[in-house]
């Protein structure tokens, strides 16, 4: 079984059939979701700058809620709305190749530098997008890279509406409590 740094560089590097491989690697579950907490962790660390300790863990945790939701919504979108007449995937084989797909997220801890972290933190959102579309063609078994970006970008501007209607109750929930 390769290495999951070797197999998180190769995410990074876009390395197309690395995400071939984990899809069918029923026992890189447990890499991929190492990635993911990872990932998380390391855009929680990237918020201290600005938010303090609190900012890592509600950055961690915000991070792993929204790529559990926007997997799940892109399982459900890609299989379900927008399947192409090939498309043959289940769940695990969608989690592990977006899993992977985090890898670029490892070096969103550099957005604690000053000056820097907004803009290392939008390289490493593009640079995860870019290789989420791969790992949704992949796994998903598209020929089409368009029917990828579609469903990536569905899938997330529905999460973006998810999130922004929680903070919106959450800050009327608590501004009634005041």
């Amino acid at each position: 079984m390769a290495s999951v740094t070797d197999r998180m560089i190769r995410a990074a590097k876009l390395d197309v059939n690395l995400y071939e491989e984990v899809e069918a690697d029923k026992d890189a579950m447990g890499q991929a979701m190492a990635v993911v907490v990872l990932s998380s962790v390391a855009a929680g660390i990237g918020t201290i700058g600005t938010t303090g300790i609190k900012g890592l863990v509600l950055g961690t945790i915000v991070a792993l809620a929204g790529w559990f939701i926007w997997t799940s919504l892109t399982y459900y979108i890609g299989t379900k709305l927008l399947p192409e007449p090939q498309t043959e995937a289940n769940y695990g084989e969608l989690l592990r190749t977006i899993g992977f797909s985090s890898s670029p997220g490892v070096l969103r801890f550099l957005g604690i530098i000053p000056m820097l972290g907004n803009i290392l933190n939008f390289i490493c959102g593009v640079w995860m997008l870019v290789a989420m579309v791969i790992a949704v063609r992949q796994a998903l078994d598209y020929k089409s890279t368009w029917r990828a970006v579609g469903v990536c970008l569905i899938g997330w501007i529905v999460q973006i509406v998810i999130f922004a209607v929680f903070l919106w109750l959450a800050g009327g929930f608590r501004a009634s409590q005041g």
